[in-house]
C-alpha cells in the first residue's frame, strides 16, 4: 500500500473521531469564552494540546491566575497516560521507522486515536497515523472555533448534550472488538469495575484522574498481557506452517 492510500485510510478512519471532537471541543470553546480567552488563544490551545481533560483543567488554572509552574505540573499529571499510549503504539511501527515519525505521531495520540490504531491489525505506518491525526485535530480545533464564536446563542440543554458526545464515541470504538473477543470483553468489564471502585476506595479516590488511569492501565494491561499474550505475525505464520 502506497503512502497516499495510507493517508486516505487514516483520514477515513478518523472521520468519526473528528465529528465527535467537534461536539466536545464546542463546549470547550464556550467555556474558553467565559474564561475571557480570545478566539486565537482558544484555537491555539486546542491545536497544540488535543486533550479535553488538560484543556478544561487549564481554564480553571487560568481563571485562578495560577503560576506557569502549576499549569505545567497539572498538565504533566493529567496527560501522563499518553506517554504509556505512545510507547505502546511505537511497538507497532517497523523497527526501521525513524525517530521523528514516532515523535510527531506521539503528539497526536489521544484516547480515541490510540483505541483505533492499537486495534488495527499488522504494522502501523506513519502516513496512516498522520491522516487520522490531521482530520481529528481539524475537528477538535474547528469545534473550539465554532464554540467560542457562536456557542453563546445555543440553549444550555444543547450544550450539556454536546459535552457527553465524546464518551458515546469512545464506547462505539471499544464495543466492536469486545463483541468479537471474549478476552477483550472481560478486560473492558474489569476495567470499568476497577475504575468505579477507584472512585470510592479511601485514599485512592483522592488521586488525580490522570494517575488513576495510569495505575489501572499498568495493572490491568500487565496482568492481561501476562495471562493472554498476543502472538505477532511471525509466530502466527510459524504456527500455521507446523
Amino acid at each position: 500500500m502506497d503512502r497516499k492510500q495510507c493517508i486516505i485510510n487514516g483520514i477515513r478512519d478518523g472521520i468519526p473521531i473528528c465529528l465527535g471532537y467537534i461536539a466536545v471541543s464546542f463546549t470547550f470553546g464556550i467555556m474558553a469564552k467565559n474564561a475571557g480567552l480570545t478566539v486565537f488563544q482558544a484555537v491555539l490551545i486546542s491545536a497544540t494540546n488535543l486533550t479535553s481533560a488538560g484543556q478544561f483543567a487549564a481554564l480553571g488554572i487560568i481563571g485562578a491566575s495560577s503560576s506557569y509552574l502549576e499549569m505545567a505540573f497539572t498538565q504533566l499529571i493529567i496527560n501522563l497516560r499518553y506517554c504509556l499510549m505512545s510507547c505502546s503504539l511505537s511497538q507497532k511501527f517497523d523497527e526501521k521507522t525513524r525517530f521523528f515519525h514516532r515523535f510527531f505521531v506521539a503528539y497526536g495520540v489521544t484516547d480515541e486515536i490510540f483505541a483505533v490504531t492499537v486495534s488495527r491489525p499488522g504494522r502501523l505506518r506513519p502516513p496512516y497515523s498522520y491522516g487520522m491525526i490531521a482530520i481529528s485535530t481539524f475537528g477538535w480545533t474547528l469545534g473550539t472555533f465554532l464554540g467560542i464564536v457562536s456557542g453563546s446563542i445555543l440553549p444550555e440543554r444543547v450544550i450539556s448534550a454536546l459535552s457527553v458526545a465524546l464518551y458515546g464515541m469512545f464506547i462505539a470504538i471499544i464495543i466492536p472488538p469486545a463483541k468479537k473477543d471474549k478476552v477483550i470483553r472481560g478486560i473492558v468489564l474489569i476495567s470499568m469495575l476497577a475504575s468505579l471502585a477507584f472512585g470510592y476506595i479511601p485514599v485512592i479516590r483522592d488521586i488525580s484522574s490522570g494517575f488513576k488511569i495510569i495505575i489501572l492501565t499498568v495493572i490491568i494491561a500487565g496482568i492481561a498481557a501476562a495471562l493472554f499474550p498476543v502472538k505477532d505475525d511471525g509466530e502466527d505464520r510459524a504456527a500455521e506452517g507446523s
